[in-house]
């Protein structure tokens, strides 16, 4: 048999409410930003950082510079 005795409803009730205060605290001291700030940021990101996934934005976007063109290797062989 096991040598823990067993814990009672109302022992069980407060570690839970223990371990959610831990929690809402933990919460509590996230750092913070306001909503206006942080979306300035993202409309700031967005303006600067170019997408070659919207080339009408941003222009068509040459080969060379396109992270998701396929790769192009030094030769081509084909097994038929």
């Amino acid at each position: 048999m096991s040598s823990r005795p067993k814990q009672s409803m109302s022992e069980l009730k407060l570690r839970r409410l223990l371990e959610h205060n831990a929690r809402l605290r933990d919460d509590l001291a996230r750092p913070r930003i306001r909503v206006s700030e942080a979306s300035a940021s993202l409309i700031r990101y967005c303006k600067t950082t170019k997408d070659h996934l919207v080339p009408s934005v941003w222009g068509p976007v040459g080969r060379n510079e396109d992270p998701y063109a396929p790769q192009q290797t030094g030769g081509c062989c084909l097994v038929q």
